[in-house]
């Protein structure tokens, strides 16, 4: 089902300020602990949050004349798994560093995202956009954002117990928008982000959750792209 542009604006709105308030509350000291994306610390993962930002606010104030190619579904491609040879890859640990206190990475995710987050506000959700070679309107372009959003917060807390995770209604659209990707369902059985975190590879299902999976256990994970 297509979003609806009013809910697609809202719950891009709404995980990405539960996201960098996660981010603003994190310890300086925890920068330095993994985070859910292999290889990634929680400072490359925020550094990559701030690209991601800034990829926002390009995309919204690129405008297309053609008809879309992609919605806010198959603006997702299943891929690979990462190899962790793309120089891109590399790079992100390296700029990461560059910023040598998390205040500072901190500071710049408040600036860009802040901008980020006001532009999608702002944002006419009909209108059509470009990015990365396809055309897609507004609305479907921050709809598709809710789910790397709530992923990457989830990655964010992967590690620290006690740390304030997505929202459940993020959680919940983040779900659906998975299973609509893959054309799979995930067991009722499996709460949001258990599914999510499995579905994508972050963790392992244990025996009890890889049995409630069935066939669809040995075709995970789904990496998206």
């Amino acid at each position: 089902m297509r979003p609806r542009y009013g809910a697609s604006v809202d719950l891009f709105s709404s995980s990405w300020a539960a996201l960098r308030t996660a981010v603003a509350a994190t310890p300086d000291e925890d920068f330095e602990r993994p985070s859910g994306c292999s290889g990634w610390l929680v400072r490359d993962l925020v550094c990559h949050l701030v690209i991601d930002a800034q990829d926002v606010l390009i995309t919204l104030v690129t405008p297309a004349g053609a008809e879309p190619t992609v919605d806010a579904f198959t603006y997702w491609r299943l891929v690979e798994p990462p190899t962790g040879e793309d120089p891109l890859d590399a790079l992100i640990p390296r700029l990461a560093a560059a910023y040598v206190e998390p205040r500072l990475l901190k500071f710049h995710l408040d600036d860009v995202g802040s901008a980020a987050g006001r532009a999608a506000v702002l944002a006419d959700p009909a209108a059509r956009v470009s990015t990365q070679g396809e055309v897609l309107t507004a609305g479907d372009y921050l709809s598709a954002y809710v789910l790397e959003w709530t992923l990457h917060h989830l990655d964010l807390v992967a590690h620290r117990p006690g740390a304030a995770g997505p929202p459940a209604e993020t959680l919940a659209a983040a779900r659906a928008a998975l299973e609509a990707i893959t054309g799979e369902a995930f067991p009722a059985s499996l709460a949001d982000t258990d599914a999510l975190r499995i579905g994508t590879g972050r963790r392992p299902p244990a025996d009890a959750e890889r049995a409630a999976l069935g066939g669809l256990a040995g075709r995970l994970p789904f990496v998206l792209g």
